[in-house]
């Protein structure tokens, strides 16, 4: 810094004042373009260890997740929170832990979370692969800490996650709004909270119309395209096949398309889709578009790092936060072929 202000022709003090507050420094702006020409010149870098020790922060945050790096939503998730750290001036260092081995994976996870802690990171971001419901490590009680796609059983942390059930709601709905009467719904058993509310908005949003909840419409498989057509299948051949179908996910809903050409039938003419997540690589690129709703990934990442930087928060109770997702509308959604 005296190296920077020997070559900018002031004071120590003032090269201080520009680097650190230049909006409040009430240095004239030239005098703050020589002392930033100086710096450029100099070389000169902020000692970050010895202003995380003035300051008692570090500007850093860590993201810990499991396996969302191997999924198409990890870089909505991570660019909403790498967004919202670069905004802030905060680095954010991600840390992967995923693991096929659950015990493994427990291992990986406590062991970034101390190492984070080591690092004096100034909050934590723990994200889920898939919506649920966790026990968090003991070890994010010692530092600011907010989970993304997850809540705690025991609501101990502040919480961001998709609002499964007013999406379901809304996408039965609008099938429901084009004419559909009866609507399947391809739905799957996978041990996360996202099943459950999805099946609870598509029944309430049936009941709320005044039609009746049919147990032979509800299809339960794996939410992949395989099993999105065999769950299809199994509606397609019904005495009364349903003439709309919502799906938990857009592989299922690929699935839907399989099967329904195998039948001859056609989407919308013939059979209506609606699918959940909006993944692009399927929803946009099939023929025609699926209509979907969209997971407000990057929406969750961008929220969870604000939370953390929102100090006036401190001490407050853990709030539990459901954004909506955004329906998407494409070309699978149509009126029914008696209308």
């Amino acid at each position: 810094m005296n190296d920077v202000a020997r070559a900018a022709g002031v004071s120590q003090t003032t090269v201080s004042l520009v680097l650190n507050d230049p909006e409040n420094s009430g240095i004239p702006e030239a005098t703050q373009q020589r002392v930033l020409e100086a710096v450029r010149t100099v070389g000169y870098r902020t000692n970050r260890l010895a202003r995380a020790m003035r300051l008692a922060r570090t500007d850093t945050l860590g993201f810990v997740a499991d396996d969302i790096a191997t999924t198409p939503y990890a870089n909505r998730m991570i660019k909403g929170a790498q967004d919202a750290a670069w905004e802030a001036g905060r680095l954010l260092l991600i840390v992967n832990t995923g693991s096929l081995d659950q015990a493994d994976h427990a291992a990986r996870e406590q062991s970034a979370i101390e190492q984070l802690l080591e690092r004096q990171v100034d909050g934590i971001v723990l994200a889920a692969m898939f919506h649920r419901v966790i026990d968090p490590p003991p070890a994010l009680a010692d530092v600011r800490s907010v989970l993304l796609d997850a809540r705690a059983h025991d609501d101990s942390l502040p919480s961001v996650v998709p609002d499964e059930y007013a999406a379901a709601h809304e996408a039965t709905t609008l099938l429901i709004d084009h004419g559909h009467r009866r609507i399947g719904h391809l739905t799957t058993d996978y041990p996360s909270a996202a099943p459950g509310l999805r099946l609870a908005g598509y029944r309430d949003a049936l009941l709320a119309r005044g039609l009746p909840l049919d147990p032979s419409l509800e299809v339960t498989g794996i939410s992949d395209t395989s099993g999105g057509r065999r769950m299809m299948e199994r509606l397609l051949t019904l005495q009364h096949p349903p003439t709309a179908a919502f799906c938990y996910n857009d592989q299922a809903a690929m699935g839907a398309y399989q099967a329904a050409a195998h039948h001859g039938i056609r989407i919308p003419d013939e059979l209506s889709i609606v699918g959940f997540d909006d993944q692009e690589l399927i929803a946009a690129e099939i023929m025609p578009g699926l209509t979907t709703m969209r997971l407000p990934h990057e929406e969750m990442g961008r929220w969870a790092v604000r939370y953390l930087l929102d100090e006036g928060r401190a001490g407050t109770e853990p709030l539990h936060v459901r954004i909506r997702c955004e329906p998407v509308i494409r070309g699978s959604v149509g009126p029914p072929p008696s209308i």
